[in-house]
């Protein structure tokens, strides 16, 4: 691939996100004042109404809240496994000492917040919330890194977003390992059959997209009744989607596509389906449970204390460079922005707890973590970006 077409691509991912993570921001204020005004109890009985299909063999009939998590974040998960795959072809991920730190980044970026989690958690109630702290928000996280200017070098925001795609494959794998409470071995079987026929499709270079999203859908369907949470067939999917270097590249297609429904449908629709949050009398004094201490500890300080640690051992031993036009200060601004946790976080939210009193706290403490994280990135990328002015034109600027 030309590498100003590569460049093209990432600039839409970019775009697509910043913007999206500012209606993110819109989506949340306006959910939170929605569930605390005189229309809350109507706003939220919505999100909490069964819907299901005319089907009834199919037994899919679930509150509209569930509907957008197990669903359309489907789509959100695909379009993640899509940039994933880009970047392992053609992207940062490409080649193996560009890759090293991104991916030692991500490492710690979810280790140390876990054993953050973990020290405030162990052996309570709340012990299952140590995977709720270790995601980045992507387009929160970008979008607030739009937001401290084009002196920012391009470097660092292809650094973000590889950081963040890594981190949100971990969580990928975290729900799948740690987030599953019952298990059909049977509907496993038959969601993974269709995936192994899909890659089939792919290795006869079947490039008909109907041919991928039809059998997805069964295997999203199958995934879904297998007990392991459905978005994982959205990252199955995309892995098995052809992506061809040289010819008609389906994959990349697909990924543009889905850029602007992603993020100008789906994840705003996800904002305002879980942050109705009802701000009762004496909520601050939540924020220091156990649990919300692990969430808002993990987030604002566990991401740029694991990123940075990883990061300079990596450079240390020479696994790794910082890529060019990137320092110090700007890393500290990434490490403290993919504190932002929101969407992934709120999402492993309503699979580590039942209890509805304690998934509304760890949703304050997440909403909480992500304001501090971001406004602490956005200062010391600005500290940064006058301390350090780069040559290099952004990414939007190509």
């Amino acid at each position: 691939m030309p590498a100003n077409k590569n460049t093209n691509v990432f600039s839409d991912f970019f775009n697509s996100e910043k913007m999206g993570g500012l209606l993110l921001i819109v989506c949340t204020v306006a959910s939170i004042a929605i569930a605390n005004s005189s229309i809350g109890n109507g706003y939220l009985h919505f999100w909490h109404s069964h819907v299901g299909l005319p089907c009834s063999k199919l037994q899919l009939n679930y509150p509209v809240g569930e509907w957008v998590n197990d669903g359309l974040m489907a789509i959100f998960f695909l379009l993640v496994g899509l940039e994933i795959e880009r970047e392992l072809y053609i992207g940062e991920l490409s080649d193996f000492k560009s890759a090293m730190l991104p991916v030692v980044a991500a490492i710690g970026g979810m280790a140390v917040p876990a054993l953050l989690h973990f020290l405030f958690n162990h052996g309570t109630a709340t012990q299952s919330g140590i995977g709720i702290p270790m995601a980045t928000d992507i387009a929160f996280a970008l979008g607030i890194l739009s937001l401290a200017g084009n002196k920012v070098p391009a470097s660092v925001k292809i650094f973000l977003a590889a950081l963040a795609i890594i981190d949100d494959l971990g969580a990928v794998v975290v729900i799948a390992l740690f987030y599953t409470k019952e298990l059909s071995l049977l509907n496993l079987s038959i969601a993974f059959s269709i995936f192994i026929l899909l890659l089939a499709f792919n290795k006869m270079k079947i490039k008909k997209l109907l041919f991928y999203l039809i059998p997805g859908i069964a295997m999203w369907y199958f995934m879904l009744r297998s007990g392991v949470h459905a978005t994982v067939s959205g990252i199955l999917l995309a892995f098995a989607i052809p992506f061809d270097k040289e010819g008609s590249k389906l994959s990349e297609k697909v990924q543009h596509f889905l850029h602007k429904p992603v993020a100008f449908l789906v994840l705003p629709i996800f904002a305002l389906a879980n942050t109705g949050i009802v701000l009762a009398p004496g909520w601050q004094h939540t924020l220091i449970s156990n649990n919300s201490t692990g969430i808002i500890a993990g987030l604002f300080l566990g991401k740029p204390i694991g990123i940075l640690l990883f990061c300079f051992a990596a450079i240390k031993l020479r696994l790794s460079n910082l890529p060019q036009g990137m320092r110090w200060g700007h890393l500290s601004g990434v490490g403290a922005l993919a504190g932002i946790g929101f969407t992934m976080s709120i999402f492993i939210t309503n699979l580590a707890f039942d209890d509805a009193g304690l998934v509304q706290n760890s949703k304050i403490a997440i909403l909480t973590a992500s304001m501090l994280a971001g406004l602490f990135g956005f200062a010391l990328l600005k500290w940064a970006c006058k301390k350090h002015p780069s040559i290099h034109a952004s990414v939007e600027n190509k």
